[in-house]
């Protein structure tokens, strides 16, 4: 049986440091998309290049999409930033 992931991600723009919180079972061609400027409206109208910064990986996708939505809450930030306070990025 295979049982099919759904990720909650966070990326970073590498010129101004903001971030993007998004959605995907392919976290790979997703960070390659964004990079290409295809999909989303607020990534592809940002200068230079995203990096994966943060991930949770989840079996059902209503469980993952939630996260999402909590994680762009004002209370979501507030956690990712605490725990991403320390990340190292090469």
């Amino acid at each position: 049986m295979i049982i099919k992931l759904y990720f909650v991600y966070v990326i970073e723009n590498q010129t101004d440091k903001s971030w993007y919180i998004g959605f995907s079972t392919d976290i790979a061609r997703r960070l390659e998309e964004h990079n290409k400027r295809i999909g989303g409206f607020y990534t592809k109208h940002k200068l230079g290049k995203w990096a994966l910064i943060y991930t949770e990986g989840y079996a059902n996708k209503k469980d993952a999409l939630g996260r999402e939505k909590y994680l762009k809450s004002g209370a979501g930030r507030k956690y990712l930033q605490k725990q991403l306070t320390n990340y190292i990025l090469e």
